[in-house]
């Protein structure tokens, strides 16, 4: 499981990263929500790592693979 926590507002950022926060099912700063990990949401993540703190699965996995 992954804990993802909403850290910085997106406003002012590319609208795709708006609608990736939204997808991950945050709706406030601040705000946590769970998710099971998979290639899916770790590429989320991947597109918005500025604005939210992970926690939870194993460090190499979070880390970007460029």
């Amino acid at each position: 499981m992954l804990r993802i926590t909403w850290t910085k507002s997106a406003i002012g950022y590319a609208e795709n990263q708006k609608r990736t926060i939204a997808a991950l099912g945050l709706h406030r700063l601040h705000q946590t929500v769970e998710h099971q990990d998979s290639p899916s949401i770790r590429g989320m993540i991947l597109t918005v790592p500025h604005l939210v703190k992970v926690e939870g699965g194993s460090k190499a996995a979070a880390e970007d693979p460029r």
